[in-house]
């Protein structure tokens, strides 16, 4: 049976499996961070454009008839509150930098 290498060995002295954990974690801080909050901050794009494809009328903008908005809405009413917040909040060019 293969071991799997992200177990630490139960065998090895705990400042080995402490140090061995602190390089797993330094590596994907280095490697895939940033990859990851670039994915979930374009997740959270999309959802708020979905939000405002399907529920706009609430601001104002009217795109899709109000049937289907009303068929959504279930999904959607978890996040309107804070769709609202971020849609009407002032921005300004260092937004775009963070």
């Amino acid at each position: 049976m293969a071991k799997d290498p992200q177990t630490p060995d139960p065998k090895a002295p705990r400042g080995m499996s402490r140090f061995f954990r602190t390089v797993r974690e330094i590596t994907y801080g280095m490697a895939a961070h940033d990859m990851t909050r670039a994915a979930l901050r374009t997740r959270a794009s999309m959802e708020h454009l979905f939000i405002l494809i399907t529920m706009g009328d609430l601001l104002g903008v009217p795109i899709l008839p109000p049937y289907y908005s009303m068929r959504l809405l279930p999904y959607v009413v978890p996040q309107i509150s804070t769709w609202k917040r971020r849609m009407l909040r002032e921005k300004d060019a260092t937004d775009a930098i963070f």
